[in-house]
């Protein structure tokens, strides 16, 4: 870990991802300094201080981490490139792939069921990922009946709601035991670093220092 406190001319906020995406980011930040002040698991502070006096952190639903940093509400964020891909990148600046949280996007089915479409050109699709679902079918040259779903997106095609799923794809355990398989990847997943573009402007010292600090840490974890 790194014990050299980081100083920085302006203010910064994060925005971090929960769940998985936060465990793995806490170790890198920690290896350039920054660590927050409460413990994460048990404070229900919104905002977090931590060990820069200048840096504090925002702990947010995936989904929301990129409309933070996107309006300016935070300096930067940490989010799964699902999100990126999913909202787009519109006011934002993606300078670091972190390379934790690793997992891929993909289609699934019924197992029992064959792993192509069978010449098909209209397919129902349960996911939460809406505008990469529709993007992905298109460029098939398929029409894709989209039901928004937030879970459980393995049940969909079990019960007849949808024939086929786009989700996150990680061992692929889940899938298996409720009788699915894999078929398409449309993108591999990871956790990247994102900058809100007045923030890199106007902040600009403070935010290279940050990115080039985390840059170090990521190549040196490999």
């Amino acid at each position: 870990m790194n014990n050299t406190v980081m100083k920085l001319e302006h203010t910064l906020t994060i925005a971090l991802t929960k769940g998985r995406i936060l465990k793995e980011t806490l170790p890198l930040l920690a290896e350039v300094g920054i660590t927050p002040q409460e413990d994460l698991d048990s404070s229900r502070k919104l905002i977090v201080a931590t060990t820069v006096p200048n840096v504090s952190l925002v702990i947010l639903r995936g989904s929301d981490v990129p409309t933070y940093v996107r309006h300016g509400a935070a300096d930067l964020g940490i989010a799964g490139k699902d999100m990126l891909l999913e909202f787009g990148g519109e006011g934002i600046y993606e300078p670091l792939d972190l390379g934790i949280a690793r997992c891929r996007l993909m289609t699934a089915g019924p197992a029992s069921d064959s792993q192509n479409d069978g010449g098909r050109r209209r397919v129902r699709v349960a996911t939460k990922f809406m505008n990469v679902a529709r993007a992905h079918y298109a460029r098939k040259g398929m029409h894709a009946d989209l039901i928004k779903l937030y879970g459980s997106m393995e049940l969909a095609p079990l019960m007849g709601l949808a024939d086929e799923i786009v989700d996150i794809v990680d061992t692929g355990k889940t899938l298996a035991e409720n009788g699915m398989a894999p078929r398409e990847l449309i993108a591999e997943i990871s956790s990247r670093l994102i900058v809100n573009k007045a923030s890199m402007r106007t902040r600009h010292s403070s935010v290279q220092t940050l990115v080039e600090a985390l840059t170090a840490a990521v190549n040196t974890a490999g």
